[in-house]
């Protein structure tokens, strides 16, 4: 089990360490058209995320498919080129 800010947190941290550049987080009001162009993989919206309680969770996150997805396959070919 776990809180709803327990789960924010940790979405939050991992959005500025581990998975920095790939995983985002915002708690600003937003709308799709905020992230045309945006290379990261996928930004949580912990304002519009759902906690019913401390056992269901469900969370709420926003992309650019096409350009997060062309992103990641450039970091593929550099992280393959690399070894």
């Amino acid at each position: 089990p776990a809180s709803a800010e327990d789960v924010k947190k940790a979405l939050k941290k991992a959005s500025e360490g581990e998975l920095k550049g790939i995983l985002g987080y915002t708690e600003l009001p937003v709308v799709s058209q905020d992230f045309v162009h945006d290379k990261r993989s996928s930004i949580v919206d912990a304002e519009a995320c759902i906690h019913l309680n401390d056992n269901f969770h469900k969370i709420i996150s926003w992309y650019d498919n096409e350009w997060g997805y062309s992103n990641r396959l450039v970091d593929l070919a550099i992280y393959t080129n690399s070894k």
